[in-house]
């Protein structure tokens, strides 16, 4: 008992933070993104919709060292685009906690997309209808109309991926990095326990991370049994 106070007393809670800051910032990327893809993929048919709609699932699975050098491909200081904030900027996502918050929400915007989109079929066509008759704006009745009605199974869809992005580990080390106070996060920080033989530390960043995937789990399940 008293070995896990000291450890606690001792403890670095900067990778926690960083976690928190990191997931946040990505969350909202992905849910901005995953709303408005999903809107698109559920009310609009067009040639290759499916096949895009696949492209914007792919981080779902595959591995996320593959979306990592995805992202170092298009970003990284030798890609055009890098270069020129680079050259313009001075300004790099790479080795930065920014890096990892495009890392994070790459690969969380699949679940943001896939629940808003079955959030935005599921709404009653004919209450838009009502609302058009009244003289109101697309616009309008998607704010409100549109979106009220869909934001359970939208905000069920965005807290699964505020707990993926927490968790997120392969892709954010390959372009963030595991720098102590800067870039390392809970994920990073336990790798590097256990990598160091430090099984306490470990042991205790372990449940923490846990202890708050739960909760955010069980928030979203109890959005998802509103929709």
């Amino acid at each position: 008992m008293n070995t896990t106070t000291s450890l606690l007393a001792s403890m670095d809670w900067s990778p926690l933070f960083l976690s928190i800051k990191v997931a946040a910032f990505a969350t909202v990327l992905a849910l901005v993104a995953g709303v408005a893809l999903g809107w698109l993929f559920a009310r609009k048919q067009f040639p290759g919709s499916g096949v895009l709609e696949s492209l914007f699932m792919l981080p779902l699975v595959l591995p996320p060292t593959v979306i990592g050098y995805a992202i170092l491909v298009a970003a990284g200081r030798r890609s055009p685009l890098g270069g020129w904030l680079r050259e313009h900027f001075d300004y790099t996502i790479i080795f930065s906690w920014h890096g990892a918050v495009v890392a994070s929400a790459v690969v969380a915007l699949p679940l943001v997309l896939k629940s808003a989109s079955a959030a935005f079929e599921g709404v009653d066509r004919s209450l838009e209808a009502a609302a058009s008759t009244l003289r109101q704006s697309p616009f309008s009745i998607f704010l409100r109309v549109t979106l009220p009605l869909a934001w359970p199974g939208i905000l069920a869809g965005t807290l699964l991926a505020f707990a993926r992005a927490m968790g997120e580990f392969g892709a954010s080390l390959m372009v963030a990095g595991s720098i102590p106070k800067q870039t390392q996060t809970l994920s990073m920080a336990i790798y590097d326990a256990a990598q160091a033989g430090n099984d306490d530390l470990a042991l205790v960043l372990v449940i923490v991370t846990s202890l708050l995937s739960i909760t955010v789990l069980v928030l979203s399940n109890r959005f998802f049994s509103l929709r």
